[in-house]
């Protein structure tokens, strides 16, 4: 049995509400190849993968951790 895909693709705003970083920095991160890549699902939007964004941004509090 397929289990339904709980990933969902979340807008620049919610983007930034979750990671607490603004739009300009998300792009630059982006473009050094420092946070996930964004989906183009259909003409201009931009969505990224809200479990890739959550991933990085756990990625982020256990390297300060270390």
């Amino acid at each position: 049995m397929i289990e339904p895909d709980d990933d969902n693709l979340i807008d620049i705003k919610k983007v930034m509400e979750i990671i607490g970083l603004g739009k300009t920095m998300v792009y630059r991160l982006e473009r050094q190849g420092k946070f996930p890549r964004r989906y183009k699902p259909g003409g201009w939007s931009s969505r990224w993968s809200e479990r890739e964004v959550r991933a990085w941004k756990e990625e982020q509090r256990q390297g300060r951790a270390a």
